[in-house]
């Protein structure tokens, strides 16, 4: 199992939380190009003084479904209760034949159940949580990436900030990965940085002005 828990040690706290769930393929200790990633925007998360936590789902036995719990052995449930803990959800994904991996859709799927699940105030129970998501690969299909994911994360109740995705994506055909890079290109840096600050904003937003309940 490969769990973290950091924070900014230069600023006061802001009592945001955020989780990254990493969805690639690969289990421990084996490195990640997907982990790396998710661990770029955790640093810039705590930059802005956000602690974080990190999940490679693929260590933990999550059951195929749409219930909240799939009964004995399934870990999606301690999963989804580090999930509604946190402030900010960070999803990242390796592309998979030009699309998100199935580990990450695995994830939607289990989510998926919290559509029917509300708050004390009736509304849906994700409300108020703010989710970006982080892409890398080797091929074509990081913008569909991101656009099926933040989709699916807005539709279940998560709210995705302005320029919530941050990727990368290496020459086609090669074997050169995210974490075989000597240094993160500056574009890709600036852009996970932007990404971490904006959801940082949403989240402070969304915690002082959360969501009405309906009628």
């Amino acid at each position: 199992m490969t769990e973290s828990t950091q924070q900014s040690p230069s600023a006061p706290s802001a009592g945001l939380k955020a989780v990254a769930l990493v969805c690639t393929l690969t289990p421990s200790p084996k490195p990640s190009s997907s982990e790396l990633m998710a661990r770029h925007v955790l640093g810039e998360l705590e930059k802005n003084s956000v602690a974080t936590s990190l999940i490679r789902v693929v260590d933990h036995d999550v059951k195929p479904g749409v219930q909240v719990d799939m009964g004995d052995g399934d870990d999606w449930p301690g999963l989804r209760r580090q999930v509604l803990e946190a402030d900010i959800i960070v999803l990242a994904t390796p592309i998979w034949m030009g699309h998100p991996c199935s580990i990450a859709q695995r994830v939607i799927e289990r989510l998926n159940a919290d559509l029917a699940e509300t708050d004390e105030q009736g509304r849906p129970i994700m409300y108020d949580r703010t989710a970006i998501v982080a892409v890398v690969g080797n091929e074509d299909g990081a913008h569909k990436t991101i656009a099926d994911m933040t989709q699916a994360l807005s539709d279940i109740g998560f709210t995705v900030p302005a320029q919530a995705g941050t990727y990368w994506v290496g020459e086609a055909m090669q074997a050169v990965d995210y974490q075989d890079l000597d240094e993160v290109p500056e574009n890709v840096a600036a852009t996970t940085a932007g990404a971490a600050r904006n959801a940082t904003h949403l989240a402070l937003l969304l915690r002082r002005h959360p969501y009405p309940a309906g009628s």
